[in-house]
């Protein structure tokens, strides 16, 4: 009987791993649109000082220089911490006082359309100045950058953006660029998932892989239909979506999400429309100039990108959601077996 009971577990096994090795080919369809990883290089055309050495040097250096804050005590890093994947690990943010939103991480920012949770700014150097900007985060002013810079980081700048005399705004955004210039160094590398997606489109053997990733990678693009919104290499579609959190913050006092952000958006001094956009042709304007905001946009929010999503909690645009088990609950009606091969696909998202 004992080996009748171990033959027996020994075939079901093979039938696992069988069944969890074998992807139709439009699951395999599906899953080559997620790579391959990392994207080629591209210069942010809005930004002239994008990839240029000097550039990243100095947002670097910005990124950690405190005295940018108004108050002289918080700096990029405290909410964007390196060490937490450029991440607080809050349910929100808390920089002078705590805001209404969770920080996103930001690796692989630069492959982002929008930014934000509400994409109020579209274009990665307006969004490096926002945070410098906001009372409850660095509560500086134009002025108060400005004289940072000039007093400290003056051969730098000049060096990057030329030494011709600038308007404490023209060196704010000056800041802000040398800051996106940073962050788009800021890449996450290969990951179990990159391997196993390119042993298929080689038709390689992918041994290696677990097999409950496999299992969960199969609901990914199958029954749970993810990959719908989380497309792609970068696993967003770069859009927006009611995740079906509530958007009241407190009483009386709601977050509408999208369709505030692109009111803000439009009214922004720094938007592609705007006299700071370096792409002298404006193309990388197009899709600010034609944007309306829609009843539907209210209480829509980003679609994050998923890579090194298991050390990003906790989740969605409020951090309401503690874990990746819980959003997966969330988001579906899933049995507990499929919702934990399912995480352990996300899991295998993390780069090595």
């Amino acid at each position: 009987m004992k080996v009748c009971i171990t033959l027996l577990l020994a075939a079901l096994a093979l039938t696992a791993n069988a069944s969890a090795s074998e992807f139709g080919p439009e699951d395999i369809r599906k899953i080559l649109l997620h790579g391959p990883w990392p994207p080629p290089w591209r210069a942010d055309p809005s930004n002239r000082v994008s990839g240029q050495p000097e550039a990243i040097k100095l947002g670097e250096r910005l990124f950690f220089e405190p005295r940018l804050s108004g108050t002289g005590s918080v700096l990029c890093a405290t909410c964007h911490a390196p060490f937490r994947g450029f991440h607080d690990a809050r349910p929100r943010a808390f920089g002078l006082e705590q805001v209404e939103r969770n920080t996103p991480s930001l690796l692989n920012a630069r492959f982002n359309r929008w930014f934000g949770w509400d994409g109020a700014q579209d274009n990665l150097w307006a969004q490096s100045i926002r945070p410098l900007l906001d009372p409850k985060e660095m509560r500086a002013t134009p002025a108060h950058v400005a004289g940072v810079v000039r007093k400290n980081y003056s051969s730098e700048y000049h060096a990057v953006f030329g030494p011709s005399p600038a308007s404490d705004e023209e060196i704010l955004v000056g800041v802000g660029k040398a800051l996106a210039a940073f962050q788009e160094t800021l890449v996450t590398g290969r990951t179990p998932f990159d391997d196993f997606r390119d042993a298929l489109e080689r038709g390689d053997d992918a041994a290696g892989y677990p097999l409950a990733a496999q299992r969960g990678l199969r609901i990914f693009v199958g029954k749970g239909n993810c990959s719908a919104c989380h497309s792609g290499p970068q696993f967003t579609n770069g859009e927006f979506a009611d995740t079906g959190v509530p958007v009241l913050v407190a009483p009386g006092r709601v977050d509408p999400g999208r369709h505030g952000g692109i009111e803000r958006l439009k009214a922004s001094p720094y938007n592609l429309l705007g006299r700071y956009n370096d792409d002298t042709s404006r193309a990388t304007a197009t899709g600010t100039r034609h944007l309306e905001a829609q009843q539907r946009n209210f209480g829509e929010f980003r679609v994050p990108g998923l890579r090194n999503v298991a050390r990003t909690a906790p989740y969605m645009h409020n951090g309401s959601l503690a874990t990746l088990r819980d959003v997966v609950r969330f988001h579906s009606e899933l049995n507990e077996s499929e919702v934990e091969d399912l995480v352990a696909f996300l899991e295998s998202l993390t780069d090595l």
